[in-house]
C-alpha cells in the first residue's frame, strides 16, 4: 500500500460547518484524489470492482475523490481520507462470492400451492352468497 500513497493526490480545503473564526482561516478538510484507472498497483479486475464501488465519487477522467471533513486537524481527516481509500480498495481485492442457481425443493413447493389455496378459500368465503328467497 506504500505504493499506492505516492499515487494519491491531497488538497486541502476549508470545511464547512460550524467551527467559529476558525472555520475561515485554516483549511482542515482534505480532498484525496486517486487516479483508479491509470493506476499502474491495481488489476485491471480490481479496478472494475473499485469503480462501482466508488460510484457517484467517481469522475468522468476515473479518479476517485474522497472529502474528509470529520475532525477539526487537518491530520486527521487526512487520516481518515487515507484509511477510507484502504477500507475501499481492501472491499474491491475481495472476489464476490459466486451465485450458484438452485431449484426451490419438492416440499416447499407443495407448501406454496397448499398456502395459495387457503388464501384462495379464505377470500372465498368472504364473498357474499345468494340468498334464496321462499
Amino acid at each position: 500500500m506504500q505504493s499506492l500513497e505516492n499515487e494519491v493526490n491531497l488538497e486541502y480545503i476549508r470545511a464547512s460547518g460550524p467551527g467559529g473564526q476558525n472555520v475561515n482561516k485554516v483549511a482542515s478538510a482534505v480532498q484525496l484524489r486517486f487516479d483508479i484507472i491509470n493506476s499502474p498497483s491495481l488489476t485491471a479486475e480490481v479496478k472494475t470492482r473499485l469503480i462501482k464501488l466508488a460510484g457517484k465519487r467517481m469522475t468522468d477522467a476515473g479518479v476517485l475523490i474522497l472529502e474528509a471533513s470529520t475532525f477539526r486537524s487537518q491530520e486527521k481527516n487526512r487520516a481518515d481520507a487515507l484509511s477510507r481509500l484502504h477500507e475501499l480498495i481492501k472491499k474491491a481485492s475481495e472476489k464476490p462470492k459466486l451465485r450458484r442457481k438452485t431449484n426451490p425443493s419438492k416440499a416447499s413447493q407443495e407448501k406454496r400451492l397448499e398456502e395459495k389455496k387457503k388464501r384462495g378459500q379464505t377470500k372465498q368465503n368472504r364473498k357474499k352468497t345468494e340468498r334464496i328467497l321462499e
